[in-house]
């Protein structure tokens, strides 16, 4: 069997699983969910948080995530999600030591961020997301504000898709080894700059409609044939 056969026979075996992932995303957009990890698995269990609060929680996992692993960052979240929206960052920092790698420095952003959040959107996180009619502006707003310290285009991509929006590349290591094996992309280098990274975005797209798997499913498909497992 060649590669593609290889990934189209691995999707049938997984793509319930794919699926259902996918769908609790937009869950947890539309009810009162959040993202737990206990036991090595990631759980979506019933939170008495505001949708602002839950939603701004998963903005901080992407946060995280850059640089590290979606293990080490949902066990981030779990650690700080008491303090994430009134507490410091030192306190944060604090609560992330062996836990966390940049227990330092992200603690920061997420707090400047949730400043500028407050101060910009009063904290209406839920409604701005809502407001934006294109897709590439919403992720732009994410990935290009200066206000918003730690994402860029990949780490937005990753905010909006585990919300639940869809259509977008999550453009990481696993994924771009993935499309350089496949001979989508001459090499494994990452973007450097938005522009390479749409063009990049638009060729995981064509390979995608190609071998006739959706690009969020095929997503989740690569990242789990690398990473084992089909977190988040």
């Amino acid at each position: 069997m060649d590669k593609i056969g290889q990934l189209t026979s691995d999707y049938k075996n997984k793509r319930s699983m794919i699926q259902e992932r996918l769908q609790q995303f937009e869950k947890f957009f539309n009810e009162p969910y959040s993202w737990h990890y206990a036991n090595g698995e990631l759980r979506l269990l019933p939170s008495g948080a505001k949708d602002d609060y839950r939603i701004f929680e998963e903005l901080a996992f992407c946060i995280f995530t850059a640089n590290t692993s979606a293990e080490m960052s949902a066990k981030a979240v779990d650690a700080v999600r008491n303090v994430l929206i009134s507490g410091t960052a030192d306190e944060m920092t604090r609560r992330l030591e062996g836990i966390y790698r940049f227990n330092n420095v992200r603690p920061s952003h997420i707090v400047h961020t949730r400043a500028y959040l407050k101060n910009a959107l009063n904290f209406e996180l839920k409604n701005k997301i809502k407001s934006f009619k294109n897709k590439n502006e919403l992720r732009d707003f994410f990935a290009l504000n200066k206000d918003i310290k730690g994402l860029a285009m990949k780490e937005a991509s990753h905010f909006l898709r585990n919300i639940g929006f869809k259509g977008y590349a999550i453009l990481d290591k696993h994924i771009i080894n993935s499309l350089y094996e496949f001979g989508i992309l001459k090499t494994n280098d990452k973007p450097k700059n938005a522009k390479e990274y749409l063009e990049m975005e638009q060729k995981f797209i064509d390979f995608s409609k190609e071998i006739g798997i959706g690009m969020d499913e095929l997503d989740l498909l690569l990242w789990s044939r690398k990473n084992g497992r089909i977190l988040k």
